[in-house]
């Protein structure tokens, strides 16, 4: 599939997390582990311009998708989808064949992108017990997977 948008995607070195903690808190997601081990975090940039922050978790054959978030001055441009396709290039790089996620008012936009809402039941031990799906207030968010 082809996104209008492309982006180049860095890996996020420790010191710059500060910057994906501001970027998730304005959009009003959760950062309490972003300083942890187990996520890794990308950059992405267009043009040479900061384009937004995402985040993968991989166990076992299974991945997470979290901390997914386009900078305000490249929203709606297809920069989000590309971002998207990165990370699921990066977790099939790594062995996963599906990935999950949680999201508040973002369903529609995943959807677009293949993602279908799942049983939060069926959703494997080791993406239950992440950070995502225990933080306050998860429960009440859409849970989605794609087979890559």
């Amino acid at each position: 599939m082809a996104y209008a948008a492309q982006v180049f995607a860095q890996p996020l070195a420790t010191w710059e997390r500060d910057g994906l903690k501001a970027a998730l808190l304005r959009a009003g997601l959760p950062v309490d582990d972003i300083d942890g081990d187990g996520p890794l975090f990308w950059r992405f940039e267009r043009d040479d311009v900061p384009a937004g922050f995402a985040g993968l978790e991989v166990h076992g054959k299974d991945a997470l998708l979290r901390s997914l978030v386009t900078l305000p001055p490249v929203r709606l441009r297809g920069v989000g989808a590309a971002m998207v396709a990165k990370i699921e290039t990066e977790a099939i790089a790594r062995g996963a064949t599906a990935i999950y996620l949680t999201t508040g008012d973002g369903a529609a936009f995943f959807a677009k992108l293949g993602y279908e809402v799942c049983d939060r039941a069926g959703v494997p031990a080791l993406i239950a017990a992440t950070s995502p799906f225990a933080a306050p207030g998860a429960a009440a968010a859409t849970v989605m997977t794609k087979a890559m």
